[in-house]
């Protein structure tokens, strides 16, 4: 059993940044990886981000590398995403999600999910 509770999405004008957090609850630690996911409107969810849990090392998509930062505190048992040089483009929910597979890339990998985020970037 494990919640994930999500903050910091908002609107903002493209050029400017946001810090997603993502607070992980029951008994997770170390035992996770996380990984972000966005989903804009009328199209799927895709991957944004992910990061392992026991062992330090970090996954991106090709359209966020340079921008975004994926990081983590275990001792706060929280997971952030750095977003800088926003765009009008990366406007999305935005969720955060944590899992025991090894891959990282597909949702489907996921088993616990955030309540999203959303994020708006103005043009």
């Amino acid at each position: 059993q494990v919640q994930l509770v999500e903050s910091g999405g908002g609107l903002v004008q493209a050029g400017d940044s946001l810090r997603l957090s993502c607070a992980a609850s029951g008994r997770t630690f170390s035992t996770y990886a996380a990984g972000w996911f966005r989903q804009a409107p009328g199209k799927e969810r895709e991957f944004v981000a992910a990061i392992s849990w026991s062992v330090i090392d970090t996954y991106y998509a090709d359209f966020v590398k340079g921008r975004f930062t994926i990081s983590r505190d275990n001792a706060k048992n929280t997971v952030y995403l750095q977003m800088n040089s926003l765009k009008p483009e990366d406007t999305a929910v935005y969720y955060c999600a944590a899992t025991r597979s090894s891959y990282l890339y597909a949702q489907l990998s996921y088993d616990y999910w955030g309540q999203g985020t959303q994020v708006t970037v103005s043009s």
